[in-house]
């Protein structure tokens, strides 16, 4: 998964092997600041339809190239 993944918007900075194992003994619930956190119910459904378009649009975009690949191999 690269970091332009819609997931990683999610993130404040890129997670890494450090951060997971902080997050695990993290005993004090302070993980919640590695995540970014919407001020309304409206901005989070819009930062979440937004996320999904841009999944769907990188679906497209390798199915048309794969596509063409594979109608080029065929030539």
């Amino acid at each position: 998964m690269s970091n332009d993944s819609p997931t990683f918007r999610l993130f404040k900075r890129v997670p890494s092997f450090k951060n997971g194992i902080s997050s695990a003994l993290d005993l004090f619930g302070s993980e919640g600041s590695n995540y970014r956190m919407n001020t309304t119910e409206k901005e989070a459904d819009m930062d979440s339809i937004y996320s999904d378009w841009l999944a769907v649009g990188n679906d497209m975009r390798k199915a048309i190239k794969d596509h063409g690949a594979e109608t080029a191999k065929r030539k």
